[in-house]
């Protein structure tokens, strides 16, 4: 026999009256099409990507033909926009095609007075303190963030001045604080490891990579003492039970922000030929963050940064460790179908299948299922990694991709 749940309708209606009929549905509406439809959508695009016979060379012409479709036409060589909704160049976007074209040994094509335009072009935004500021997206967060932001974009100009043979013109003055070793340990105990430490990881790479870089290609000595310095505190505080810096581990949620925290950092490890601590257990992490679908994410539409965050380690991992070898390989190999589901038409890659995507100013933002500059290369990326891998793979057919000499993303395996 049926029975009213009187304070379920009750709650319900005050919702309605609060919200709008509309807005209600609408709300109701989107929940009932993340549960159960796109879910659907997704597996029919799964099942295409897998009868496809693309191969890595075909891809590589389409995604190099979005690339050069985001060049600013007229314009000083080196120039990109964002996304085909966009009509002005940012540097975060010129990085990104400097480093999808050097992945895809593309820059060989250019003239020495092409690349000298690019190099200055990005040479020019940096200021005196050596952190690159890009006046067209300037806005209240880009100072002090670190998931997005000059600090972040920094690390990008880094990466791409080596992609094109180049270097950034000053020295990083904002770093120069790390050279105190008690500094440097009360700057780690101070920032926030509990709440958000998954943003808190994001700083530690920027400000730490940035160090790397100064040792590596600037002669500043003093920064490996301090490096070593922080590998030992970092050491000391990784989670025992995940490899992570992460202390929660309840949910599927905190598994994927255990692995966003961790990735940031480990990155620095394996930059500099270090084992991070509690290898097998970051195995463990990874492989549990991966979904039905073979993203890594709690989402079935799981994003660029989720997935890659799992997606480099594994492959970096099965290199230098016999844990779960045949684990790793067919996790990847999941991965691979994956990430060419978010692949549109014009060869760019999406952030999020099925939904439009922010990423800290109007001038990089994409529409649903557009293909912009960020995701493109992160995707890119991640392929890179799954090929080595799954090198006897048909897709790859013993294809090379080319690696960056420096720090943050890129540097081989």
């Amino acid at each position: 026999m049926f029975t009213m749940d009187i304070k379920a309708i009750t709650e319900n209606l005050r919702k309605i009256r609060n919200k709008g009929l509309v807005e209600s549905v609408k709300i109701a509406y989107g929940k009932f099409y993340k549960k159960w439809i796109m879910p659907i959508m997704l597996r029919e695009e799964l099942e295409r990507i897998e009868k496809l016979k693309l191969d890595i060379r075909e891809l590589r012409e389409k995604t190099l033909n979005f690339v050069s479709n985001m060049m600013m036409k007229g314009e000083q060589y080196g120039m990109y926009k964002y996304s085909a909704s966009k009509n002005k160049p940012i540097l975060y976007a010129s990085c990104y095609a400097a480093l999808i074209r050097h992945l895809y040994k593309d820059l060989d094509n250019i003239t020495i007075k092409e690349k000298n335009s690019w190099i200055n072009y990005i040479q020019s935004f940096q200021c005196e303190d050596g952190i690159f500021r890009d006046p067209a997206i300037k806005n209240d967060i880009a100072e002090d963030s670190d998931w997005w932001g000059w600090r972040h974009l920094t690390l990008h100009a880094i990466m791409a001045l080596s992609a094109l043979g180049a270097k950034p013109k000053r020295r990083f003055k904002a770093i120069e604080a790390f050279k105190s070793l008690d500094y440097t340990i009360k700057w780690l105990q101070s920032q926030d490891w509990v709440e958000d430490p998954a943003m808190t990881s994001n700083k530690v790479q920027n400000f730490f990579t940035m160090l790397q870089y100064m040792r590596d290609f600037m002669g500043e000595d003093w920064a490996d003492k301090t490096l070593a310095k922080i590998y030992e505190w970092l050491n000391n505080n990784a989670n025992p039970e995940t490899g992570s810096w992460h202390v929660k581990f309840a949910t599927l949620v905190d598994v994927s922000n255990a692995v966003q925290t961790g990735y940031h950092i480990w990155l620095l490890y394996f930059y500099d030929r270090q084992e991070p601590p509690y290898k097998k257990k970051i195995i463990d992490l990874c492989l549990k963050s991966q979904n039905s679908l073979g993203g890594f994410g709690v989402p079935l539409n799981s994003s660029a940064c989720e997935d890659i965050d799992s997606i480099d380690p594994l492959c970096r991992l099965y290199f230098i460790s016999d844990y779960k070898k045949e684990d790793i390989k067919y996790s990847i190999k999941k991965a691979l179908s994956w990430v060419l589901v978010n692949l549109n038409e014009d060869g760019g890659f999406v952030f999020r299948r099925y939904e439009p995507f922010f990423y800290g100013h109007e001038l990089m933002f994409s529409r649903k299922d557009e293909s912009s500059m960020f995701p493109t290369w992160f995707r890119t990326l991640s392929l890179v990694y799954i090929s080595k891998v799954l090198n006897d793979d048909l897709f790859f057919k013993s294809f090379e991709f080319d690696f960056l000499n420096c720090p943050v993303f890129n540097f081989g395996i």
